[in-house]
């Protein structure tokens, strides 16, 4: 944490040691660069985590933007463990990255904040050095100035839709592959029984893409025909249970059963062992389980918006544990305020909880609306919410100042700390064949659930099975 992260795959940050300084430009991204500068190199796009904190239109706490909200709520059982992120201007003016991410086991509050910190600059890296590749093929150069956007000159040049979605397409395949990568190889943040989903989005003109892993969830309200609120289910809930989900994690030898006081809860189970019991198929992280089918490939899926569409719904499972789809469009659309939008579907979920599940633990919930007209209320109406202003609270990387972290669940690991390429690659290929398929499915959220948690229990290897 805290280290640097460079838009070029060869990059490194040894140019931080040798006394060179990156280039300060008003916003980080590609796509801002001086305007007097006419050629740049990629080791000079250089981001240092430490600053994120610093970029403006950036925002990951309870608060609002130009043109999105963003609210979490703490359940009752423990501490907070949802992420989310809204960045405006994440490479140029016209573009917006958004997530929500959701953690699990012992460390999953770190997990989720690492994933929402990095991945975001991450996909920026690859988009960058992809796109480059794909200039250099071509003997071009895209040409960079302060009105010219990096994206904006790939259409100039003469990539279609379909390439622009190629090239956004493999980079979140890329930069989610990195970021679990990452988690594995992390000094200091123990994944091996923790971990996180993460539904993301990056809106560019018309154009959205995203990639999803876990079971968070992203929807679309828009009008009809008839000018009333209809919602659309963006991604797919990647639970253990689905056929190709299922089908994976057996050929993987890992197992997928429900516990007789959770009928509704598939889970994904060691095969040696009745843990830990995920409940979901992909996420980053829960490195015990990456060798028996669990995953952190994205499903990657491409949507064209049209004057249709109104907002954007990005929410973890605490919200769909308790309320469906239309609900959630209809309590959006209804808010007293575009400001308080987010803060008033938390509150509906709270108040579903104790009404569906009185002698459960409500699960933490957090929740992006963005709104595609990009039109929010006036300052005024905005701090009448209550909220606090829209910059990014400072939060501890290791958690230890900031909230209590668990105590540690001493588990053996794996002797092997190599990722499966093989499988990965082989996964990538099918989620492509997969994607066709998506739109015209609404796996909806669980409903009639009282899990207690995504994860059962956390594994305990003995030093003679660690060794086999």
């Amino acid at each position: 944490m805290g280290g640097c992260v460079s838009t070029s795959s060869k990059s490194t940050c040894s140019s931080w040691s040798n006394g060179e300084k990156p280039v300060r430009r008003p916003y980080l991204g590609i796509g801002c660069c001086a305007s007097k500068r006419a050629k740049r190199t990629f080791s000079d796009h250089i981001v240092s985590l430490q600053n994120l904190t610093s970029i403006p239109n950036r925002i990951t706490t309870s608060s609002k933007s130009r043109s999105s909200c963003i609210f979490t709520q703490q359940g009752r059982k423990g501490i907070n463990q949802d992420a989310m992120i809204v960045w405006e201007d994440f490479m140029s003016e016209d573009v917006i990255f958004c997530g929500v991410f959701d953690g699990h086991g012992p460390y999953g509050h770190l997990v989720a904040r690492k994933v929402r910190d990095t991945l975001p600059v991450k996909l920026q890296s690859f988009f960058h050095t992809l796109q480059s590749k794909q200039s250099s093929s071509k003997g071009t150069r895209f040409r960079r100035n302060s009105s010219k956007s990096a994206v904006q000159e790939a259409v100039k040049e003469g990539s279609d839709e379909e390439k622009l979605k190629g090239l956004w397409g493999e980079a979140f395949l890329k930069s989610f592959k990195a970021m679990d990568k990452e988690l594995r190889s992390h000094p200091n943040l123990d994944c091996f029984c923790s971990g996180s989903t993460g539904v993301t989005m990056l809106k560019q003109g018309s154009n959205l893409f995203m990639g999803n892993i876990g079971d968070s969830r992203a929807i679309l309200g828009s009008k009809d025909s008839n000018d009333s609120m209809v919602a659309t289910q963006l991604t797919v809930d990647l639970k253990p249970d689905l056929p190709r989900e299922a089908e994976r994690i057996k050929r993987c030898k890992g197992r997928v059963f429900a516990l007789e006081d959770e009928p509704e809860v598939p889970r994904v189970w060691l095969p040696y062992d009745d843990a830990p019991g995920l409940a979901m198929a992909r996420a980053f992280g829960d490195f015990c389980l990456k060798d028996y089918g669990v995953i952190s490939v994205p499903e990657f899926t491409h949507r064209v918006l049209t004057d249709k569409d109104q907002f954007i719904v990005l929410a973890s499972d605490g919200v769909w544990d308790v309320l469906n789809n239309e609900e959630v469009v209809d309590i959006v659309a209804s808010a007293t305020s575009r400001a308080s939008a987010a803060r008033t579907l938390v509150n509906s979920a709270a108040r579903e909880w104790k009404l569906k599940y009185p002698t459960s633990k409500m699960d933490d919930c957090a929740v992006v609306c963005l709104f595609l007209d990009r039109k929010m209320d006036s300052e005024s109406d905005y701090d009448e919410q209550g909220f606090s202003s829209a910059t990014n609270a400072v939060e501890s990387d290791d958690g230890q100042r900031s909230e209590p972290c668990l105590q540690r669940n001493f588990t053996v690991r794996s002797s092997s700390d190599q990722e499966n390429e093989t499988y990965g690659n082989v996964n990538t290929e099918t989620d492509a064949e997969d994607e066709k398929t998506v739109g015209d499915q609404n796996w909806l959220g669980l409903e009639g659930v009282t899990r207690v948690n995504s994860l059962v229990q956390l594994p305990r290897f003995s030093e003679e099975k660690s060794k086999t």
